[in-house]
């Protein structure tokens, strides 16, 4: 899954990718590095991020899903917490709703996900963008983001939508401690995937690489614990990766893939 964002405040690419024709142009790009979807955000949900309104959001989002739709061949994802942009997006082409609060932010985001009929990425958030980061705490992270996920799978299946239709993302960054909890959550991604659903794991530039690192890299100089990550979670099950470096990750897969299946004698 390749990230493009169309706003101006994210914290990797804030405001590369604003430009409606720079947006199509990096799309391009990040199919032909083997991007399989498109996972378009028309509001960044950063630490510390400023909330978007939803006219404001949809005006951003849905010519480039339009675009996208009508010359690519990628499946698109919005990433929205807004049922009323992820039904503008879904009706000008896309097929993934991408939600960082797990269909908790509107009262109908669980009607509307049903009615929709696309799939539905449920993703863990402790708290909310503007303030996940001030002092999260879990006793058992592992536990209780699963326990999370599980809960709101069931909560989505019981408002109509399709379990086949349910991803879950345990929300690397997302309400979590850099260190005290980004890492456990990853060696104990098998848990995740344990709960029977396909898994979506966005590691790509986080800040807890930085903090492994020694502090103060910039989010481009954070490639190589990207890639670290995003093996880690394909060696636990994870169905896809969402990563802002497409083919240097594509690449870093296919050699793992590929010395995996030599071992087994393939």
């Amino acid at each position: 899954m390749g990230v493009l964002n169309a706003t101006p405040d994210s914290f990797s690419d804030g405001g590369r990718f604003a430009d409606p024709e720079a947006a199509l142009a990096h799309a391009r790009r990040l199919i032909a590095d083997g991007a399989d979807i498109l996972d378009v955000g028309g509001e960044s949900t950063r630490p510390g991020a400023e909330p978007v309104g939803e006219a404001a959001e949809i005006a951003r989002v849905e010519p480039l899903i339009r675009e996208l739709a009508a010359h690519t061949r990628a499946r698109i994802s919005i990433d929205t917490m807004k049922p009323g942009v992820a039904r503008a997006a879904v009706a000008a082409g896309a097929v993934i709703w991408n939600d960082v609060t797990a269909l908790r932010h509107a009262p109908d985001s669980l009607a509307t996900a049903a009615s929709l009929g696309c799939d539905v990425v449920l993703m863990h958030m402790q708290g909310e963008p503007g303030t996940m980061q001030a002092e999260p705490h879990y006793d058992d992270v592992v536990s209780e983001v699963a326990a999370f996920l599980a809960e709101r799978a069931e909560a989505a299946m019981a408002a109509g939508v399709l379990r086949e239709r349910i991803w879950l993302d345990p929300g690397i960054g997302f309400g979590k401690h850099m260190i005290r909890h980004n890492l456990p959550l990853l060696a104990g991604l098998g848990r995740i995937v344990g709960l029977g659903f396909p898994v979506l794991l966005g590691v790509s530039r986080k800040s807890f690489i930085s903090a492994l690192d020694g502090g103060g890299r910039d989010v481009d100089q954070r490639l190589g614990g990207s890639i670290a990550a995003a093996l880690a979670g394909a060696a636990a099950g994870v169905a896809a990766v969402r990563v802002h470096d497409v083919r240097e990750t594509a690449q870093a897969l296919s050699v793992w893939a590929a010395i995996a299946q030599a071992g087994r004698g393939g």
